[in-house]
């Protein structure tokens, strides 16, 4: 199937409802940060690739809300796109995609990053820079 522009059309992928559905609004998918798009788009990409079948994926998928889900108080605040980067590094890991001390040095690199950056619950704090938080050097 392909969509507008000759791109593969992906929707027949995406459960519409279930622990699987992503996020919607008014049947758009929606994304609360750049982090969760560009996640949905490399597992798309990767399974377009053929790196790996989407059942495969997906069922990982539910498997990781399930476990969320188990280990989380009902009502705490969770991250659907959390789940699905979980999924993912799971499957990336287990096709030997990406090796695990790869896998582990980029998340380091990226948890480096200002905390906007990344997926909830990879928040760290950062040095303020001293030029912007008004310190003065003796010159």
């Amino acid at each position: 199937m392909t969509g507008p522009g000759g791109h593969a059309d992906t929707a027949y992928l995406l459960d519409a409802s279930g622990p699987a559905a992503p996020p919607r609004d008014n049947g758009e998918l929606t994304f609360a940060a750049p982090w969760e798009s560009q996640a949905f788009g490399l597992v798309l990409a990767l399974h377009e690739a053929g790196r790996f079948d989407w059942e495969d994926f997906r069922r990982r998928l539910i498997a990781e809300i399930g476990t969320w889900e188990a280990s989380h108080p009902s009502g705490e605040a969770w991250s659907y796109y959390g789940c699905w980067l979980s999924a993912l590094e799971r499957l990336v890991s287990e096709r030997g995609l990406v090796l695990g001390d790869d896998l582990r040095a980029r998340a380091a690199e990226l948890a480096a990053r200002p905390p906007d950056h990344g997926p909830p619950g990879h928040r760290h704090d950062h040095p303020q820079d001293p030029a912007s938080s008004g310190a003065r050097h003796a010159g």
